[in-house]
């Protein structure tokens, strides 16, 4: 596994702690669901080998655990709970569950604490979500207990971006469902969702897609900072070194302590945000952590991030993804 995979994966799984329950930073009793087919009438569809549906279009149900969407998968015989983490390079599983599986080298990465993960690539022959299908998966191994502690839910592992790169996404926390559809290779310029047909009821954001990563530009005071979009993040997240100018408009309301896969914590400030702007619309006030992400930097081996979206900003509307077209979507 090249270092940089290792070190992302650590940087994605930190912990915050202010004195309530524990948060996760980034990589969530629950009762089975049936998933149920969108359109009844769609055919079977498939794009390369590697992943198929018996439906083009279908709804998913998930329950929350926190601020973590859990989703109910199948990896070859073993069933359980997945947290749906955009902030994943692709399929991750819990070494508890997975650790007969054959793997390559333990690696050492850092994280957003400094603190060590070790992770190990393997993979399954094959993952099903729903109606969708996913034949011969690469995946990582890592330990997902301290997550699993601080939910107290056992949780198989993680659904990253790899997983969504030919899907359109839409999710709705407010009925806890989630809505794919598979984009055939002709079907990506002519498909339009019926969730989408009034315009006036949404905004269209351009994203970028770098290295599996959501990439959003947000407007502050004139200056442009570039966030990654991470629905395995129970909160938002802020460089700590920005400019002056950016934390004039941040309120400090408490310090917490981060902690990551090992023993190291550290201490970050938490507070709000405001006059931030994405797209056309302006966000008046956000939740924020403020805590140095050079660690994260370094993993992405590109150039630096200025923060994280995730619950805190995502759960505010029903919001949408084109990862075919680098589109998304926020409902008013």
């Amino acid at each position: 596994m090249k270092p940089g995979r290792a070190y992302l994966i650590a940087a994605m799984i930190a912990v915050f702690f202010s004195g309530s329950p524990a948060y996760t930073l980034s990589l969530s009793p629950v009762f089975p669901h049936r998933v149920q087919r969108t359109f009844p009438g769609d055919p079977a569809i498939s794009i390369d080998p590697v992943i198929s549906s018996d439906s083009a279009s279908c709804t998913i149900p998930f329950t929350r655990i926190g601020n973590l969407i859990l989703i109910r998968a199948k990896v070859d015989t073993t069933t359980g709970y997945f947290v749906l983490d955009t902030g994943a390079p692709g399929l991750v599983l819990n070494i508890t569950y997975f650790r007969h599986y054959p793997a390559s080298s333990a690696t050492e990465g850092g994280g957003i604490t400094g603190s060590a993960a070790i992770s190990a690539r393997t993979a399954v022959d094959s993952l099903r979500m729903g109606p969708v299908r996913y034949s011969h998966v690469d995946a990582d191994l890592i330990n997902l207990g301290h997550i699993e502690s601080s939910k107290g839910v056992r949780i198989y592992g993680l659904l990253g971006m790899e997983l969504l790169m030919h899907f359109e996404m839409i999710i709705d926390y407010g009925a806890s469902v989630i809505y794919l559809h598979l984009l055939g290779k002709k079907e990506s310029g002519v498909y339009h969702n019926p969730q989408l047909t009034d315009t006036s009821a949404y905004s269209t954001i351009p994203i970028d897609i770098d290295g599996n990563k959501i990439i959003v530009n947000i407007y502050l005071k004139g200056k442009k900072l570039k966030f990654v979009i991470d629905s395995g993040a129970e909160t938002n997240v802020l460089d700590s070194r920005l400019p002056d100018k950016v934390f004039q408009q941040v309120e400090i309301t408490r310090k917490v302590l981060l902690g990551g896969s090992g023993s190291h914590k550290v201490e970050a400030l938490y507070g709000d945000i405001k006059g931030l702007r994405i797209g056309d619309r302006d966000i008046t006030n956000l939740p924020i952590l403020i805590t140095n992400l050079q660690s994260m930097c370094d993993s992405y081996n590109t150039s630096c991030l200025d923060g994280v979206l995730g619950f805190d900003f995502l759960s505010l509307h029903k919001i949408g993804f084109n990862f075919v077209n680098h589109k998304m979507y926020i409902w008013k």
